[in-house]
């Protein structure tokens, strides 16, 4: 891993406040794998990088997908192809497909479905079956076909009451009618649907990993700002994560 200026090859928006830019990255790509993370210099006025998923990985290109949230990714919303990026990573520690595992549940919520279409593409040339349980405050926050492969089979769920896409509630609802079927199970969500799914009796005994969206200050393991308790002790998100097997972390004690 190291620091590298990366070439932005497009940029654009793909749902409301959330844009997908691609940048060239020979060095990035070659060792990236699916859950890992970059920290992105966001301007020459912002004080720390922001950390963001991989999204998607082609030849020498990698892919971030985020949202809109402040200073820093107003920035990079704003990038046009030709300029230069400030990038370090790969970072982090990623999913594990198990050889064994051959259907493969996946779950997000909002913008965790940023890493997520990285490990499928993993799956498909593994010849995995793909189920994506996708839910979002509202339908126009679900245009995420296109980001996966074709052969990844989607289910919605949305919070808000309009007519849309899928069930309306959270896509933790969705669980219990594929939980029978899953070998291995992987999620990118914010800490409440985590914390819901470690109260759902149908994930015992599964093999549950997850990705923690968590405010990082460097990248590096050097400030612990994104320490965390677990059951084995404290671990450093940047460092020991951002993927965690589930039944590791104390989510009673995670905010």
């Amino acid at each position: 891993m190291k620091q590298v200026i990366a070439t932005v090859i497009s940029n654009s928006q793909v749902m409301p406040g959330v844009y997908l830019v691609w940048l060239q990255s020979p060095q990035t790509a070659s060792i990236a794998q699916p859950g890992q993370f970059v920290m992105v210099l966001c301007g020459d006025d912002t004080l720390l990088r922001r950390p963001l998923s991989i999204h998607q990985r082609d030849g020498s290109k990698i892919a971030l997908l985020f949202e809109v949230v402040g200073k820093g990714t107003a920035w990079l919303s704003r990038c046009k192809a030709g300029d230069s990026v400030d990038i370090f990573g790969p970072l982090g520690n990623g999913f594990a497909l198990q050889p064994e595992a051959k259907n493969i549940l996946m779950i997000s919520g909002g913008i965790g479905i940023a890493p997520l279409p990285f490990l499928a593409q993993k799956a498909v040339e593994r010849k995995c079956s793909i189920k994506l349980l996708a839910g979002a405050k509202t339908s126009a926050q679900l245009d995420i076909e296109h980001l996966f492969p074709e052969e990844t089979e989607i289910i919605f769920t949305r919070e808000d009451i309009f007519e849309g896409k899928g069930r309306m509630g959270k896509v933790t609802i969705l669980i219990p009618d594929y939980a029978d079927w899953v070998d291995q199970v992987f999620a990118c969500g914010p800490p409440g649907m985590y914390q819901t799914m470690a109260r759902m009796p149908d994930l015992k005994g599964k093999q549950v990993q997850i990705s923690l969206e968590i405010m990082m200050g460097c990248g590096r393991g050097v400030c612990y700002g994104c320490t965390i308790r677990t059951k084995s002790g404290l671990k450093k998100v940047c460092q020991d994560g951002p993927v965690f097997d589930f039944d590791d972390i104390l989510w009673e004690e995670l905010t």
